[in-house]
């Protein structure tokens, strides 16, 4: 874990997204804002006031959903929460990855912080020194519906806090229990409210949308990089992303794509210039070519359009961003506690549709990103369509070798998949709690589905990169352009030109590494910059 970077200060206002990935990933630590303190310890004071006055409080002296006419004893009312925990810590499936079990931590941790959820001072720094030092709860996938949030999600993580269930800790799963002695550290136990504090909350379906995310960024850049590729090999028309064209159907996203690709490509020798095209056309003409030209006079929409087709998903991945880092930094539990207008309120902020219908529209648009792409890397392959390339990019002899005939495949069926994992789950209410929660979001399945699918165009995108390199290979890698030329010369080291000698697995793997898990294309702007 790196101790370099300056702690994530939490204030429960603005967390980003990029301080959840570094925090889930070990990048960075966390410290609590002391202003947030004394907001949560002011929420403290007045339920402890509201108690004391014997006010009925939902989750804190009466039971739960549809139980909630059923009152608590004062003397059970702590048992109450770890009650809560146990009944409700029950996920099945593979864990959540310890990273994202992490984020999950922090982002409970930053909506508790916000100060409008009752809970001790002692329960928010607990969560922040299991985050410092690496303990991570073990959270099963499945479970949530996403309304009264991550219920059984984070009683798992609360399963953790008060020492019952298990955790990651250096990279090994074990009892809390036996982390928290070997740490000299006592597990926590639950005052009234925090258990329902804990649970009650989107926590997990943001940690996982954020991390999802993440990976769509990357994805939309290397697309971009790949468009610019595309152009490169096949010579394609500038005409197509010319910056006047996109300035009258103003779309931003359209015009933030064109402008990167166009970009990228800046200075190539290979790229059709529209004056050049029509002069090589007369020049056919004269040679008595006068009613069909040889030359192109426009390119396929998988190249000419990409500004097109790739700026919903530019602008889908940047409103996404701001819902789910709304979500970060929003109270969403039940009852809110806002003292300094001495109310409890009781309503909704658990439910998770907004996540859901985000992550939702995030998976339409990844599966258009992968259309596009599977597209391109079938025109390299297809001999009828990749204007002289080798078929397969073979490099020897074909028919004896096969090149990436077989790779396509990869690409094809998880194109397919991602366009089955494109089908919305947050319009798939289905009642339950005994009708309590009648109307539900499925917002951390609709979270799962965009991680799983975001994994997925890693491979396809990590496919057609290969496609590409082993295609410069053949032409046009000496005359292409500023950013294109820069971009090839970093992928080169992790590139081989494949001829069957070696498994095309192995291939796949390292490229798809060094694109995905590097800062390779974090910033395209600075292949193009001096």
């Amino acid at each position: 874990m790196s101790t370099e970077s300056s702690p994530v200060i939490l204030t429960g206002n603005d967390l980003t997204i990029d301080e959840i990935i570094a925090v889930g990933v070990g990048d960075r630590k966390v410290t609590l804002d002391t202003e947030a303190l004394e907001r949560c310890r002011a929420s403290r004071e007045f339920l402890e006031q509201a108690i004391a006055a014997r006010h009925v409080i939902y989750g804190v002296n009466t039971s739960f959903g549809p139980m909630c006419n059923k009152i608590i004893d004062d003397n059970q009312i702590e048992a109450l929460q770890a009650n809560l925990i146990r009944s409700h810590a029950a996920g099945l499936g593979d864990p959540l990855k310890s990273y994202i079990a992490r984020a999950v931590t922090l982002v409970r941790l930053n909506t508790l912080i916000k100060g409008y959820s009752g809970v001790r001072l002692e329960l928010l720094d607990f969560m922040a020194w299991m985050i410092n030092e690496g303990v991570d709860p073990y959270i099963p996938e499945c479970g949530s519906v996403g309304a009264s949030g991550d219920l059984i999600h984070l009683a798992h993580l609360g399963l953790a806090i008060i020492g019952e269930g298990q955790v990651y800790y250096r990279d090994e799963l074990r009892p809390a229990s036996e982390v928290y002695a070997a740490c000299g550290r006592e597990p926590m136990r639950l005052s009234y409210k925090e258990g329902i504090a804990l649970i009650n909350g989107t926590g997990a379906m943001t940690a996982v949308a954020a991390f999802a995310l993440f990976g769509a960024r990357k994805l939309l850049n290397i697309s971009c990089v790949t468009a610019a590729f595309s152009i490169e090999l096949f010579g394609g028309i500038d005409d197509a992303f010319d910056e006047d064209l996109h300035r009258v159907k103003p779309h931003p996203g359209q015009i933030r794509i064109a402008e990167t690709i166009r970009n990228l490509y800046h200075g190539s020798g290979n790229i059709t210039q529209r004056e050049n095209m029509h002069s090589l056309i007369r020049q056919q003409q004269r040679e008595g070519l006068v009613y069909e030209t040889s030359i192109n006079v426009q390119d396929v929409y998988s190249m000419r359009c990409t500004p097109q087709v790739l700026a919903p998903v530019a602008e889908m991945i940047e409103a996404a961003t701001q819902t789910v880092e709304r979500e970060a930094n929003s109270s969403n539990d039940n009852p809110i506690i806002i003292p300094d207008k001495k109310k409890i309120i009781h309503g909704g902020n658990f439910h998770g549709q907004s996540i859901g219908f985000t992550m939702d529209a995030l998976c339409i648009s990844l599966a258009t990103l992968c259309n596009l792409s599977e597209r391109r890397t079938n025109k390299l392959l297809d001999k009828n369509l990749n204007e002289g390339l080798p078929e397969h990019l073979i490099p020897g002899t074909p028919g004896l070798t096969m090149g990436f005939m077989g790779a396509q495949y990869l690409a094809t069926s998880t194109t397919a998949e991602n366009r089955q994992l494109a089908n919305p789950v947050s319009t798939n209410s289905i009642s339950c709690n005994a009708s309590n929660q009648d109307v539900v979001s499925m917002g951390t399945v609709a979270a799962r589905k965009a991680f799983r699918q975001v994994s997925n165009a890693k491979h396809i995108l990590t496919l057609e990169i290969l496609a590409d390199l082993q295609a410069l290979s053949f032409r046009n890698a000496g005359r292409m352009g500023r950013g294109t030329s820069r971009i090839y010369a970093a992928l080169l080291p992790e590139f081989a030109l494949y001829d069957n000698s070696r498994v095309f697995h192995d291939d796949l793997v390292r490229m798809r590494k060094l694109l995905f898990s590097s800062q390779l294309f974090d910033d395209l702007s600075g292949y193009w910059q001096e």
